[in-house]
């Protein structure tokens, strides 16, 4: 077998979900996008960020996104890990931008209970029809819960310690063994996934056969 019939089996047998041969081809084109990463970071955000942050949640999101690599060769690859790697970066500036204006030290903790379940729904934007914010609370749980089973296990992770269980940031970033800009890249992530998966589930909250009982 040639070199260049290897490299496609190689992507072929990481699409299929060889772990093993997907850390290999991570390794080996990595370096490169952690250089592009690093020459796009702005001076204004280089002491709150870096390109290792940006990288090691670039690798986790690699792996459920793997199934959707088209290309079977060392260029796609490199220009679909870099597609990663620059939304990661998008979201860690966004983020950073935002904490601007109100500081991380004043964030509201949320609510205990089942509520902290209905604020994170809230905070993820998605649509309900429910007419009764205590009637919401109650079905929340179970369907945040459902949904938080089907993440990856840091998305999963964050979203429970930061938006569920109201823990700060550095907390956080400690328990995960990630920096805090790293904590804030995964929770983007997360409530992205969280976000397509929920935004039909919620709709049966208070459907039009329950619409008379509010």
């Amino acid at each position: 077998m040639d070199v260049a019939e290897d490299d496609v089996t190689q992507f072929e047998r990481a699409v299929s979900g060889d772990v093993a041969v997907l850390r290999t081809l991570l390794e080996r084109y990595g370096q490169q996008v952690w250089n592009e990463i690093h020459a796009q970071i702005g001076r204004q955000w280089q002491t709150a960020l870096d390109a290792d942050d940006v990288m090691q949640v670039t690798y986790v999101e690699a792996f459920p996104q793997i199934g959707m690599l088209q290309a079977r060769d060392g260029a796609g690859f490199l220009a679909w890990l870099r597609r990663i790697a620059e939304n990661n970066l998008r979201d860690a500036i966004k983020e950073l931008d935002a904490k601007k204006r109100p500081s991380p030290a004043q964030r509201i903790r949320p609510p205990d209970g089942d509520e902290s379940y209905v604020a994170l729904i809230e905070t993820l934007g998605v649509e309900s029809a429910t007419p009764s914010r205590d009637a919401a609370s109650s079905e929340a749980r179970g369907i945040v819960h459902s949904a938080l089973d089907q993440l990856p296990p840091d998305y999963s992770k964050v979203v429970r310690l930061y938006d569920l269980q109201g823990r700060a940031i550095g907390e956080v970033a400690r328990e995960l063994g990630r920096s805090p800009a790293a904590v804030h890249m995964l929770r983007a992530r997360a409530h992205d996934h969280l976000r397509a998966m929920l935004g039909s589930e919620t709709r049966f909250f208070s459907g039009p056969q329950r619409a008379g009982q509010s």
